[in-house]
């Protein structure tokens, strides 16, 4: 998940919480400034489970590519509010399994612009690359990613926790209808975002957005979550908790479900 900045290469304001940088504190990580650090104490105050959440949505991003670079055959993915790099990034679990994989990493956030020319090196066969654009300006994150994808030959696009930052009034629909458009027949669409089935989830989401100051967030029910695949082929198991997508098998059986569903289609 990761903040619609004012623009490229603005500057990092270390004042207000990012909500990629809460991320990766909630993974863990310590790419992330007091700041963040306070308001994802906040949130996990009034509800625990956020990062169960912020683990499961990675293990299921994950899943996704090793499945689409693995069965699906993909060997280009666009994927859009990266985030700053943790473990098993698009393009590691890409390259893995298809070292020709090409993967355009998109977000505007300078911390992990900073971070993504650091980190995120791919293999010598492929290619890695980060570009610093809005997800609300398509037509630039196409623009600019045609200079590494060929738009030919089928493309996964990634919409991980993103389109949550995309008010309804800006008409998150049409953007992501807008990218799947410019992709080819055979690509494919994977998407999750915060879903509004937990009220305890819901409750902390709307304290962040109140006290924070940062881009707030908005869970959508799974079936307005749905509604971003219309069009487009749905592949099992459809769209669910994303513990709950293809989950790995485990001798304690299948995972509780989490506040934050998704899933993967194929454009015909």
């Amino acid at each position: 998940m990761s903040d619609l900045g004012t623009g490229p290469r603005a500057k990092i304001d270390t004042t207000v919480p990012h909500s990629a940088r809460i991320w990766n504190q909630l993974l863990g990580g310590k790419d992330n400034y007091p700041v963040d650090r306070q308001a994802a104490e906040k949130i996990l105050e009034v509800f625990p489970g956020m990062a169960d959440i912020a683990r499961q949505s990675r293990h299921m991003l994950t899943r996704v590519v090793r499945h689409l670079a693995g069965e699906g055959g993909i060997r280009q993915f666009l994927d859009i509010g990266t985030g700053l790099p943790t473990v098993d990034n698009t393009h590691e679990v890409a390259q893995r399994l298809a070292p020709t994989s090409r993967i355009v990493y998109v977000d505007n956030d300078p911390l992990v612009l900073v971070h993504a020319e650091a980190l995120l090196v791919g293999t010598p066969e492929g290619a890695t690359t980060y570009i610093e654009a809005d997800v609300r300006d398509p037509d630039a994150i196409l623009r600019q990613a045609a200079e590494t994808l060929d738009f030919t030959q089928p493309i996964a696009l990634m919409l991980m926790g993103i389109m949550g930052l995309v008010r309804d009034e800006q008409d998150p629909r049409s953007v992501v209808r807008q990218l799947v458009a410019a992709l080819p027949s055979g690509s494919y669409l994977a998407l999750y975002d915060g879903s509004d089935t937990d009220p305890a989830y819901v409750e902390a989401i709307q304290g962040f957005n109140k006290a924070s100051g940062a881009v707030p967030y908005t869970p959508r029910s799974p079936q307005q979550i749905a509604s971003f695949f219309e069009g487009l082929q749905l592949i099992e198991p459809g769209v669910v908790s994303v513990s709950q997508w293809r989950p790995e098998p485990n001798p304690w059986g299948m995972p509780a479900e989490v506040a934050c569903a998704g899933g993967v289609a194929r454009k015909a």
